[in-house]
């Protein structure tokens, strides 16, 4: 399982792994029970976990940077129920985070998820973007291609106009010939 798979839904507990999308919702697996679901999109959001950023003094970080320290302290977890422990482990595992615009309920999860990534043993790391090299090279052809494309069906247009016009015309000579 990939951290770039894993999901967040509103309005159901936990983090899922997502199997597959649709354009209606999502098929997905929960990681606690192994249950799988499809949660419909018009009545959950979904947010993968690598697109999540939590707010600093300075600039927002990502959920990752979040989570490798929370790898880096190494030490036990507290308890996800306790706002005032949870709250003293952070200022300690990262001191830059803005405790004003960061919920306690949000502490919670972050505690919580990590929890349930350690016990599945997910490597956390972002999935790694293609160089950006790669697509100006592949949209030099795609670039060729389009003209032949249109060639092509401006040749295929005249061709179905030629057949349209000579349809009507048998028809046409059919209906005399019956009077």
């Amino acid at each position: 399982m990939e951290y770039g798979k894993l999901i967040a839904v509103t309005g159901m507990p936990g983090l899922y792994e997502l199997i597959s999308s649709k354009s209606d919702g999502a098929i997905v697996r929960s990681l606690e029970d192994n249950s799988t679901k499809f949660a419909s999109s018009r009545q959950h959001q979904f947010s993968h976990l690598e697109s999540i950023e939590v707010y600093t003094v300075r600039d927002n970080v990502n959920l990752t940077d979040v989570f490798k320290a929370m790898e880096v302290d190494g030490g036990k977890l507290p308890e996800e129920k306790d706002a005032k422990a949870v709250k003293a482990y952070f200022e300690k595992v990262f001191p830059d985070m803005d405790f004003e615009r960061v919920y306690s309920s949000d502490m919670k999860k972050m505690v919580k998820w990590y929890g349930i990534i350690k016990g599945k043993g997910i490597e956390i790391k972002l999935t790694e973007e293609v160089a950006e090299e790669a697509p100006a090279v592949a949209e030099e052809p795609v670039a060729e291609e389009k003209p032949a494309k249109k060639a092509a069906k401006k040749k295929a247009e005249p061709k179905a106009e030629e057949a349209a016009e000579e349809t009507p015309k048998k028809k046409a000579a059919k209906k005399k010939k019956e009077d």
